[in-house]
């Protein structure tokens, strides 16, 4: 059984799922996709990170919208 990449410890950044080994959250590396950056701009900014680790994040947060939960939506700019 591999790793996981994504843990949330309460311990760690109020609980906020991050990149194991690390105090990058996943929303972190979401909000640096949707500004505009490119999986290699991040790895560049955070040497710690993989691609993997991205890849991790973006199908961690894919899985949480499955879950089934309403999330209010505030109007976004973009």
């Amino acid at each position: 059984m591999s790793e996981a990449l994504i843990i949330s410890d309460p311990r760690i950044m109020m609980g906020k799922p991050v990149v194991a080994g690390t105090r990058i959250t996943v929303e972190l590396i979401l909000e640096k996709l949707a500004a505009g950056e490119t999986i290699e701009q991040i790895l560049s900014e955070h040497p710690r990170l993989t691609v993997e680790s991205v890849r991790a994040a973006i199908a961690f947060a894919a899985e949480a919208f499955r879950a089934g939960v309403v999330y209010p939506a505030e109007k976004v700019a973009g």
